[in-house]
This record gives structure tokens, sequence and C-alpha cells, in this order.
């Protein structure tokens, strides 16, 4: 289990890549207009599955809403 700090808050996962934790997060195919920064730098979407997370990762996930 990797220890991460996911938009704040420390959390522990068994996912190895941005991909997977998405889906562990509950995003499932509900990831358009998410965004995803990996220790500061963003992640291209295309490279979601390949970029693997290590241990004291900080991941930021934003995600845009429409309204009014």
């Amino acid at each position: 289990m990797l220890k991460l700090r996911v938009n704040g808050e420390h959390r522990e996962s068994g996912a190895s890549s941005v991909e997977e934790l998405l889906g562990e997060l509950g995003y499932g195919d509900r990831t358009r207009g998410v965004a995803v920064a990996l220790n500061g730098s963003v992640v291209p979407r295309t490279t979601w599955s390949e970029v693997q997370l290590r241990d004291a990762d900080e991941i930021e996930i934003v995600g845009a809403v429409q309204g009014g």
C-alpha cells in the first residue's frame, strides 16, 4: 500500500498509476473535465495509465463544474 496525499488528505492506496487511483476514488468513466497534478506538475490525460505512483506522492485532482 502506498501512502499518498490526495487533495490535501492523507490516504493509503493500492493503485499503481494515476488512472488506477482515479478509478479507486470513484471517478470511473467520469473523467471529462478532470485535471490531475502529481507533485506539482500537471499529468496529461494521455499518460494517466503510464504515470506510476510512488510512496509519499502528492496528487491534486480538480474537476470543472458547470452551473451558475
